[in-house]
């Protein structure tokens, strides 16, 4: 997995040949199709063992909050500096929209943090029976955000803007929070 890793950072997923792979890595073909169906699936693979190290960050750095506000800020941070680490951004964000239908697509972003997200905003914001669609929505559309940043941190940008816009966002949807943290 690592030299296919690798291998998909420096040449991009097109440009990765599987004889190449299995030379690389020391196994034959029959190896490596034995455990994956083609190059799509190894690539998968790899996606979604880069997104369960985003996520387990996620999770880790949050776990032992109690305040869900302070536990979401927490996650976010992690997420910036996991996304920036090891050309994840490239894997999950750039090649995989490239290579994965929308179906895994989704699966991976729920691997990478979103269910983290989803848990963070349940505990911050009040239960409202019949909400959960729109609860959904809103881990969905900011977790393509979270996307957009990372990208641009992994690129070299400061996470500060990025983490302040986050509050920002977090603080506006608990007003009265906003009025605490002044």
């Amino acid at each position: 997995m690592e030299v296919a890793k690798r291998s998909f950072l420096t040449q991009g997923f097109s440009e990765v040949s599987t004889p190449a792979l299995v030379e690389e890595a020391g196994l034959t073909r029959g190896a490596l199709y034995h455990h994956f169906r083609d190059k799509h699936e190894l690539f998968a693979a790899v996606a979604t063992e880069m997104a369960r190290e985003v996520s387990d960050r996620v999770t880790a750095a949050a776990a032992a909050l109690d305040d869900p506000m302070e536990a979401l800020m927490t996650g976010a941070r992690a997420y910036f500096q996991a996304m920036a680490d090891e050309g994840r951004a490239q894997i999950l964000l750039v090649q995989a929209p490239a290579v994965l239908d929308q179906t895994a697509q989704l699966a991976l972003s729920d691997a990478s943090g979103a269910q983290a997200l989803n848990q963070g905003l349940i505990a911050l914001l009040p239960a409202v029976p019949g909400q959960e669609d729109s609860l959904l929505a809103l881990t969905q559309l900011l977790s393509a955000a979270f996307d957009r940043a990372a990208l641009k941190v992994a690129q070299g940008e400061s996470p500060t803007a990025y983490l302040e816009a986050v509050e920002r966002i977090f603080l506006g949807l608990v007003p009265e929070l906003e009025v605490k943290a002044r």
